[in-house]
């Protein structure tokens, strides 16, 4: 009997599981479904799974200006790329300081670092700050610096770190290893859950930034790519809106794929930072949860 009930708790289990599966795809699948669709078939048929006249007209609209699709796409990547790395080697580099008893200022440090979890400087100091006195405006440093810092990921690393047991960092020292190595060679192979959720977490916060670009930004060069399908987006709903203006635009406003080149916009955004889920999804729940418990 209890093995009967167990079967059935399991199989209710993993249907559970499944049809929350299915109501995180199937979004996705229609998402991409709509952007092959053809224009005046989303206005006459509706939405579809599957498109009943395929069309490229969205991609042709978003690709329109495909060097700079392929620049913006450059730069999010280096943005994407150098600033969650340099995020991780600093943040982890505190995190180790302000738990080892030798640092003599760490409950100092800390005060440094629990402050911001509460208070935050605002929108216009911040600005100041970076243009005025680092003279970082329009400039690709500015993309990386603003989420190079986290209170919150220093705090969830140092009790991570609080974990690894002392006796062995004691070993290496017998053993003749200075503080950086024993950081580089021990302690960060040890911390690969906590680095890899935490790694995905900022990835994600770099690859969606768009607010930074417009407000520190004017090289059109340097746009990143939330920031150009952001403008591409403001730009068709200007168009819509104004298109009562002359038969002309009435004309040239009912072949552009509206509907369609915002989904294809999704897509494009979404496609390359979801291929990282499955590739550290194994670390999520040990990266966030080792440490939060004291024995």
């Amino acid at each position: 009997m209890k093995t009967k009930k167990l079967n059935g708790w399991y199989l209710s289990v993993h249907i559970v599981f499944v049809l929350l599966t299915l109501a995180c795809v199937l979004p996705l699948l229609l998402v991409i479904g709509i952007s092959f669709t053809d224009e005046k078939s989303l206005l006459m048929e509706g939405y579809h799974l599957i498109p009943r006249k395929f069309s490229l007209s969205a991609y042709e609209y978003v690709f329109t200006g495909a060097a700079s699709v392929a620049r913006a796409y450059g730069v999010t990547v280096f943005v994407t790329v150098a600033g969650t790395f340099l995020h991780l080697l600093f943040m982890s580099m505190l995190a180790y300081g302000l738990t080892r008893e030798e640092v003599t200022a760490r409950n100092k440090l800390a005060l440094f670092v629990y402050i911001p979890v509460l208070f935050n400087g605002g929108l216009v100091p911040t600005y100041m700050l970076l243009t005025k006195y680092l003279h970082l405006k329009d400039t690709i440093f500015v993309l990386i610096i603003v989420y190079m810092a986290s209170a919150t990921n220093v705090l969830i690393m140092k009790n991570f770190f609080r974990t690894i047991p002392v006796s062995l960092l004691e070993s290496a020292r017998i053993d003749g290893s200075g503080e950086i190595r024993t950081f580089f060679k021990i302690v960060l192979p040890l911390s690969k859950p906590s680095l890899a959720s935490i790694g995905l977490f900022t990835a994600i916060a770099y690859w969606n930034d768009w607010m930074t670009c417009s407000l520190y930004i004017e090289n059109p060069k340097l746009q990143t790519l939330q920031y150009l399908l952001q403008s591409l987006m403001n730009n068709i709903q200007y168009l819509m809106q104004n298109a009562g203006a002359s038969k002309s635009m009435q004309n040239a406003i009912a072949d552009l794929p509206n509907e369609g080149a915002r989904m294809a916009t999704c897509v494009l955004a979404v496609g390359p930072i979801i291929f990282l889920y499955p590739l550290l999804q194994k670390y999520f729940a040990s990266g966030l949860t080792i440490g939060a418990v004291k024995e």
